[in-house]
């Protein structure tokens, strides 16, 4: 099922403030909005020194299920030359804003562009940021529309992309490269496409990573079936959504840890300090120790 991020209404004043036309700010710069900062990045890496980004999500330690929309991201979006998204229900907060505003900034969303099956309907994994392929095509999107809003430097972004989605392609053969396949547990579906790419099968009961994800009380036979995944060598890791940690979670992570099976913990925006490609490494260092590879 699609993760609803809840918005809190921004005050009647903030949004008859920016209810005007947009006014991007005369700095020569492209001005682009991102809903979380892992598009916030693959944007200032292709853009450089020409773009202005603001990342509406950026602090790894908070749960994007609480995110409260503020009268300066509603700023933020008024002023934007450029908005990108991830789309299929994940971001829902940045078309709100985006309707507030009355902007007409060309949108890039990330689940549209993704090319992955099922995009957009329902039960699709909309964590299109952990499938490497995906990720490709959103980086050559948005090289695409800052050519467009910057046609004297369109050279400089398609190059750009090219080096980073190079990096990229190069983490999808390492994942291919594992060389691994079997069953595995999660909290959430959050690095499904990596953990596919890797040859990894999530068999975690669905009633139970639904409910996670809605932030609902999980049903009281998901959970006794996903804690006997545990038993018997059924699974050969739990992959843990560290940002969106429950009492029901941290029992399944438990019982994963008494049972010696490796837990491999991932998140849903950058930790502090990285960049798309180094996080994404680091994942794939994580999974690749926890396989022994």
């Amino acid at each position: 099922m699609n993760k609803l991020i809840p918005v809190i209404a921004l005050s009647a004043v903030a949004l008859a403030g920016c209810s005007a036309a947009p006014a991007t700010p005369d700095d020569d710069l492209i001005h682009v909005v991102a809903s979380t900062s892992v598009y916030g990045d693959l944007v200032s890496t292709i853009g450089g020194d020409r773009v202005e980004v603001t990342s509406l999500i950026s602090d790894a330690s908070v749960d994007p299920h609480s995110f409260e929309a503020s009268a300066r991201d509603q700023l933020a979006i008024s002023e934007a030359d450029l908005i990108v998204e991830n789309g299929g229900g994940y971001d829902p907060f940045v078309d709100t804003l985006l309707t507030a505003a009355g902007s007409t900034a060309p949108v890039i969303t990330a689940v549209d562009v993704s090319g992955l099956d099922g995009a957009g309907q329902e039960g699709f994994n909309e964590h299109v940021w952990y499938s490497f392929a995906a990720t490709e095509k959103v980086v050559g999107a948005v090289a695409d529309q800052l050519g467009q809003l910057d046609p004297d430097h369109a050279d400089e972004y398609t190059a750009n992309a090219d080096a980073l989605g190079s990096a990229i392609a190069d983490l999808l053969t390492r994942a291919e490269g594992l060389g691994v396949t079997g069953d595995v547990a999660v909290t959430e579906p959050v690095p499904g496409y990596l953990l596919q790419a890797a040859g990894l099968t999530n068999v975690t009961p669905a009633d139970f990573t639904e409910a996670i994800e809605e932030g609902n009380d999980v049903p009281p036979l998901a959970l006794q079936e996903t804690l006997a995944l545990f038993t018997g060598d059924k699974v050969l890791l739990l992959a843990y959504n560290s940002q969106t940690a429950s009492p029901e979670t941290e029992r399944v992570r438990q019982a994963a840890e008494d049972a010696g099976i490796p837990v491999v913990d991932f998140t849903e925006t950058l930790p502090a300090g990285a960049d798309y490609v180094s996080w994404m490494t680091s994942n794939l260092d994580a999974l690749a120790t926890a396989l022994g590879r």
